[in-house]
């Protein structure tokens, strides 16, 4: 699903150049719950933000479900982030004005899909997070939790090949936070590709493989026995 081979990036720092990534190799297969740990300036969000066509490469090849991703203008990037990726932040993203159900179907708004088509989708995807009874209610009425999980819904909405997550539990609670991992443990376990970038070792656990960066490198890559997220709730 992802092929990623001698993967070189380093940005401008006044007269000096600071090179993030140094040389990553790093291949995901179809179906995958991977975590990708690292301190601050390990070039964990870096990684991350290539592969979501947030950033480009300075060297080295990206090839994403059979398509090499290069040369890159913003409107081809879009159309390739719209096609294979979705998206899951830290702060939620969701759009404060629409309610959840909104939320949801604003993809496939995008995509050209019809009003009665997106809104039975979109009912469709919150029903998987559990959030059916919400579907009304802004974000300003739901909970951290509650606001992740109609931001995952969001982004599985239009289909994605594989889901990002950039410290998907970050703002929330332990409790809350094992809660959205189930959510994304049940989406995997459906055949979903899925990346997880985290600090916290317990919820790398929750993946299937672990994958540690430090300065630039990856240090440790390897399958682990997963922990079900709700045997800590």
């Amino acid at each position: 699903m992802i092929q990623i081979k001698n993967l070189h990036k380093s940005y401008k720092m006044g007269s000096n150049s600071l090179h993030v990534l140094k040389g990553i190799d790093f291949n995901v297969n179809e179906g995958e719950l991977v975590a990708i740990m690292g301190s601050s300036g390990s070039g964990k969000s870096t990684l991350l933000n290539i592969i979501g066509m947030l950033d480009l490469l300075d060297k080295g090849s990206y090839t994403l479900d059979g398509v090499l991703i290069k040369d890159l203008d913003e409107t081809k990037a879009a159309k390739y982030r719209n096609k294979f990726l979705g998206f899951v932040f830290q702060s939620f993203n969701l759009i404060n004005y629409k309610n959840a159900l909104e939320n949801v179907s604003l993809p496939l708004y995008y995509q050209g899909v019809g009003r009665k088509e997106r809104q039975k989708s979109g009912l469709e995807y919150l029903e998987k997070v559990g959030l059916t009874e919400w579907a009304k209610h802004l974000p300003s009425e739901l909970s951290g939790g509650q606001k992740q999980r109609v931001a995952i819904a969001r982004a599985m909405a239009a289909q994605p090949k594989v889901l990002l997550a950039d410290e998907p539990t970050g703002a929330l609670d332990s409790t809350t936070s094992y809660e959205v991992m189930d959510v994304i443990q049940k989406i995997n376990e459906e055949g979903k590709t899925i990346l997880v970038v985290t600090h916290e070792r317990d919820i790398a656990k929750m993946c299937k493989r672990v994958v540690k960066l430090k300065d630039g490198i990856i240090v440790e890559d390897k399958k682990i026995q997963q922990v079900k997220a709700l045997k800590h709730v």
